[in-house]
């Protein structure tokens, strides 16, 4: 998500801020903040929305343009109960925005660190839920390649959310850039040898191993020392896992991507009949209908507590960008 906080109005569309707290920054572990999300809303229905603001020098100087167009274009084209809906774009002459849903249940990092960790039947639900917004990025050609805690919103019910599409890439064939977060990055993102669905199946596992254990399987003090573990592909489970989930987690972790599951010639329905999930109704879950585990502390519909809150900066006083830097977003 990122920090609710005063933003300069859009001349053009009838939006005023609606809080001046913060809640949340662009950028997780191990990336560069270029951005805040602000709670604004709309002046005649007075529905509330999060509008992503982000500053163009920023942009420019961490090199995130295309990560930048990749989220405007791939949230443009898709529609889904558990990825959150994009419904305006703009820029000025120092910013970008993108007017998206308000989800107030705040992220599941925060629910993860605040108990510790989860019970098998609430990362069951939440790898459900995960899992169909997977398999229909896929569906539409789309990689993910950024799952983890700090990107799956809570909504107001407690359902998931898929969030942050910067590093989502419409795959036409295998792809080379090294992006996401150390911890979840599969061994062939590593290796450059290329990569495709395989690692948003990869990251699940990692991120069923955190959600039940309080920490990813592969960590270090440093991102090299992640990646050599991440390659020797040595997981120790803590002894509370059932045998089930760690089968689970061992065919998802398989280094070639090959024999991975979900990316074989089933593609995620081997994953949905894992025996991990044989109490799952899988036509019931894109539908809502799975009871969620955690049902966020909300107060009305412009509650922000459940983000972690943030000073304004003074990007109110940013010079306005050249014409020259502003070409790169004219279709923004």
């Amino acid at each position: 998500m990122g920090p609710l906080g005063k933003v300069e109005r859009p001349s053009s569309p009838g939006w005023w801020p609606a809080s001046r707290a913060g809640c949340g920054q662009e950028g997780g572990r191990g990336t560069g903040t270029f951005g805040r999300v602000h709670l604004v809303k709309e002046k005649t229905a007075k529905h509330f929305f999060a509008l992503k603001v982000m500053s163009i020098p920023d942009v420019i100087r961490l090199k995130q343009e295309q990560h930048v167009h990749n989220e405007k274009s791939v949230l443009k084209e898709v529609s889904h109960p558990f990825l959150i809906r994009l419904f305006w774009t703009w820029h000025d002459e120092r910013f970008l925005y993108m007017l998206m849903e308000y989800v107030p249940g705040g992220e599941l990092f925060s629910y993860l660190r605040n108990r510790g960790r989860f019970s098998s039947s609430a990362g069951l639900f939440y790898s459900a839920e995960i899992i169909c917004a997977i398999e229909y990025l896929h569906s539409k050609e789309i990689v993910y390649r950024d799952l983890k805690p700090e990107n799956i919103l809570l909504d107001r019910d407690g359902h998931i959310k898929l969030t942050d599409f910067g590093f989502a890439k419409k795959l036409v064939d295998r792809t080379w850039t090294l992006c996401g977060t150390p911890e979840y990055l599969a061994p062939e993102v590593i290796q450059s040898k290329g990569h495709g669905r395989a690692v948003d199946w990869w990251a699940l596992g990692i991120l069923i191993f955190e959600m039940l254990s309080g920490f990813p399987p592969f960590f270090d003090d440093n991102p090299f020392g992640i990646y050599q573990k991440i390659l020797a592909g040595k997981i120790d489970f803590p002894r509370h896992l059932d045998f089930s989930v760690k089968d689970l987690i061992k065919k998802l972790l398989v280094v070639d991507r090959t024999r991975r599951l979900g990316n074989m010639k089933n593609g995620a329905n081997d994953v949905k009949r894992h025996r991990w999930f044989r109490s799952v109704d899988w036509e019931a879950v894109p539908q809502r209908k799975l009871k969620p585990p955690i049902v966020p502390k909300i107060s009305g519909d412009g509650d922000t507590s459940n983000f972690e809150t943030y000073p304004e900066n003074d990007w109110d006083e940013a010079a306005p960008v050249p014409q020259k830097d502003l070409e790169i977003f004219k279709n923004f």
